[in-house]
């Protein structure tokens, strides 16, 4: 018997037989965590997906939003022709689609066409490579993603043919924690709660946040990998059961200038032979914990300049780091303080690492992997944390900050040894391309901000 949500071989082929589904959707992440594949019948997917996989073209890592192919990458290129990679189902993933009518959905690992082996550059490989180093030290990585988005009155198709211009939230106060804007809004999200518990993943809590219209929407945390195909089947059935309804749900890192940010705080924990690793008896200023709490934490620290591209992925994200606005600036720690980059929290078996800095537009496999190769890192080579800090983070200007832009995160990743050492150069080399895309694509458009200021002023 399977997970609630979660479909064995047998109970797919008996639900098959029933005709309670009819389709499977097969499916992977390209690097902006948008969910890529393809429907297949289901008698189709049991005769022959189930036992060979199926195929997908490689530009889709390669492409840009727009799903332009992009010159530069070694990987895949117009004069390599633009073949294929195998999508493998991970099987441990099949479950029901509850908001699609008699659906079923699979994550896939992509594999080279020639060698098998998995693709290096596709965002689940690099945390799976990430979790093989961990296994080799007989631990586990527990994670949680905390997502919190805007929902609009709007459905995408309005959004669109308006130019993205005069959306109507839905709200309009700011709601952090109120019931009765909650309240409003919960033919939506008492909707999504349903399907999401009935598609395998926990529920927890959901409430307003603080902006007009903003909400967060919490799920159970689990093991790093599945936490991470959690997040993207969550972000998907958000965007589907709003698109349904007329609205749209937006996940932008800053979705308006003058209202809060949308974040996809991070927490972690390492456990081994079922107790947390992290629970110790040695204080590190207000917390009691184990040398494998702070090394990770220190690893976790010092390397966010060399993976700020993996938190915050595109030009967007960075006008969320703004001081005094819930998101984090400076990188320190602290206990049980939201104004800290790191934020521990808990004690003895619950005590976990928080990590504030990544936006709700990242990609979950590339952020879990940036957290647990930094802070293994940390561990390897004892790299003390900083100080906790005790006071308002975002009053002190001696401590380091986080990277403005894109294009100075893009450049601290490309020369990073330990980004090379930690993910192989090939995949540093990569992203750096498609990072460099992404700001190259923002510097050469025209935006409405210069049209207001400069048509008739300069």
């Amino acid at each position: 018997m399977s997970k609630k949500g979660f479909l064995t071989q047998e109970e797919l082929q008996s639900k098959i037989g029933e005709g309670l589904i009819e389709t499977i959707v097969v499916a992977f992440t390209d690097h902006y965590g948008r969910l890529m594949g393809k429907r297949v019948d289901a008698d189709y997917f049991l005769e022959s997906v189930l036992k060979s996989g199926t195929h997908g073209c490689n530009y889709l890592l390669t492409t840009d939003m727009a799903m332009e192919p992009v010159p530069g990458y070694e990987y895949a290129n117009w004069e390599l022709g633009y073949g294929d990679f195998h999508l493998v189902p991970d099987l441990n993933t099949l479950r029901i689609a509850d908001w699609l009518e008699k659906t079923a959905l699979v994550i896939c690992d992509l594999h080279n066409e020639k060698s098998h082996a998995l693709e290096s550059i596709a965002p689940r490989s690099i945390l799976k490579k990430q979790l093989a180093a961990l296994e080799t030290d007989g631990m586990q990585c527990f994670a949680a993603s905390e997502l919190e988005y805007y929902l609009l009155e709007n459905s995408y198709k309005q959004a669109f043919q308006q130019g993205y211009q005069n959306l109507t939230p839905a709200g309009y106060y700011l709601e952090d924690y109120h019931i009765m804007q909650g309240t409003r809004n919960e033919k939506y999200t008492s909707a999504v709660r349903r399907h999401l518990k009935n598609s395998g993943i926990p529920v927890e809590t959901s409430k307003g946040e603080w902006g007009l219209g903003q909400h967060e929407l919490n799920v159970k945390y689990s093991e790093v990998l599945p936490m991470a195909d959690n997040h993207i089947v969550y972000k998907q059935c958000m965007k589907e059961v709003a698109d349904a309804m007329g609205l749209s749900v937006t996940f932008m890192a800053k979705f308006a200038t003058d209202q809060a940010g949308s974040s996809s705080h991070i927490h972690m924990s390492l456990w081994k032979d079922g107790e947390n690793a992290f629970a110790g008896d040695q204080q590190f200023g207000p917390v009691k914990g184990s040398d494998l709490f702070r090394w990770f934490l220190g690893g976790w620290i010092k390397h966010v300049p060399d993976v700020m591209p993996f938190y915050a992925p595109t030009v967007n994200s960075y006008k969320r780091f703004v001081d005094g606005s819930w998101a984090p600036t400076r990188l320190a720690w602290s206990y049980d303080n939201r104004t800290a980059g790191f934020r521990v929290v808990g004690s003895g078996a619950s005590l976990r690492i928080e990590c504030r800095i990544p936006g709700a537009d990242c990609n979950p496999y590339l952020a879990f992997a940036a957290s647990l190769g930094s802070g293994l890192d940390g561990i390897k080579n004892k790299i003390e944390p900083p100080e906790c800090f005790i006071g308002d983070i975002y009053a002190a200007a001696h401590l380091p900050r986080v990277p403005y832009t894109l294009a100075e995160a893009t450049a601290l990743f490309e020369h990073s040894e330990f980004a090379k050492n930690t993910f192989g150069s090939e995949v540093v080399a990569h992203y750096t391309h498609f990072f460099k895309t992404e700001q190259r694509a923002y510097d050469t458009t025209v935006t409405d901000w210069e049209r207001r200021r400069y048509f008739e002023q300069i």
